[in-house]
């Protein structure tokens, strides 16, 4: 079988990689030089902790098992089952960790509820005050900025890869054909359109004006090397309102008796961070979802992350090294895991995983795949 793989982002990439694997021959094209979207502009976290539980846990656990996989395969991933750690503070942040840890799907995600002590024992940059921290044993972490150039060296060992970088896909030709803007056309048994968040021209022309998925805005910010280790990944309690997995009676008796800051409810926030291999830390993030977005990056929102990261870790933050803003595709029903729809005979849009993308794309691809008979 011969798959045409459009997007070099961890999506496309991914649906590449089980192709290659499954003896497949494969073209795989991209419209810059290397992806600059969404599929480096993130955390690189393997996020098992606040998945709805269901369809998107089990997806998110079976593409924890495959990054571990590819990961071992491939060290330069720099995939690490880090885990990671949700400090919180008083009653109601803590009722709602409790609430988390009574799942029935708790063990799958390696939830506990640790004392400040044990939680330390595990990550000791944590100093700052915080009275219990839910842990969850399953998350993992890659290098999100090199994580497709990895793959893509270990695809290229294979003589029945091909990787075409500086191409945009312009035109669907008959069935399971594209011409991209060379003029060149590529024929395949199969064609996998993973776009990420471009939604417009060719794919709109495919999918039609009303896709249902939306794309969403983020702004993040990258430190110097913290000076020692940050042994896990950590959020705070406002992850908490953001994820389906912490949903219940105590999120509802938290959002309404202790609102969320004014600079982080304007900017739909929440602290997620992890430490690069270089030491530095990313950290982020806001979501904005109405258009046009903004084109500039604004300051509130790194001043309010700051300020919760050193009361975490009990020390000022280095210097910030970079900031940048990104841009990823969510589903507009947020319960569904991603978007998979057939545009034409052999021809397949795979779009819209949302902040899920690094995360479960090894299992979405998988999915692609079996589904199409790979």
């Amino acid at each position: 079988m011969r798959v045409i793989v459009v997007g070099a982002g961890v999506v496309g990439t991914m649906h590449a990689w089980h192709a290659v694997n499954r003896g497949h021959k494969v073209v795989q094209i991209e419209r810059e030089t290397e992806a600059r979207g969404a599929s480096l502009r993130n955390f690189g976290q393997i996020w098992v902790s606040g998945r709805a539980g269901g369809e998107e846990l089990e997806t998110a656990l079976r593409a924890r098992e495959l990054w571990e996989e590819i990961g071992a395969r491939v060290p330069a991933l720099g995939f690490r089952p880090n885990g990671s750690l949700t400090p919180v503070r008083g009653d109601l942040e803590r009722a709602v960790a409790e609430a988390a840890v009574a799942r029935p799907d708790a063990a799958a995600r390696g939830y506990k509820l640790l004392t400040p002590g044990e939680a330390r024992a595990i990550n000791p940059a944590l100093r700052g005050d915080f009275d219990a921290a839910l842990y969850c044993e399953r998350d993992a972490a890659v290098e999100p900025r090199t994580a497709q150039l990895a793959l893509r060296a270990e695809l290229l060992r294979s003589p029945g890869y091909t990787f075409l970088p500086g191409r945009e896909v312009r035109e669907v030709v008959g069935e399971r054909a594209v011409r991209d803007d060379h003029g060149e056309v590529h024929t395949g048994d199969a064609v996998v359109l993973a776009t990420g968040a471009w939604l417009g021209g060719l794919v709109r022309e495919l999918a039609g004006p009303d896709l249902p998925v939306r794309r969403v805005r983020l702004q993040m910010m990258q430190t110097h090397p913290l000076g020692e280790p940050l042994t896990t990944s950590v959020a705070d309690a406002d992850s908490f309102r953001y994820y389906p997995a912490y949903a219940s009676p105590a999120l509802d008796e938290l959002n309404a008796r202790q609102p969320q800051p004014a600079t982080a409810a304007e900017h739909a926030m929440q602290l997620l961070m992890v430490q690069r291999a270089d030491g530095g830390l990313t950290i982020g993030d806001t979501h904005e979802y109405e258009h046009p977005f903004a084109f500039d990056t604004v300051e509130d929102p790194y001043d309010h992350l700051t300020g919760v990261v050193e009361s975490l870790l009990g020390r000022p933050l280095p210097k910030i090294r970079r900031r940048w803003a990104g841009v990823y595709a969510q589903c507009t029903d947020t319960s569904r895991v991603v978007h998979r729809q057939r545009v034409r005979d052999g021809v397949w849009l795979v779009t819209g995983p949302g902040g899920r993308g690094m995360t479960c794309s090894p299992a979405i691809a998988e999915t692609t795949a079996n589904e199409l008979g790979w």
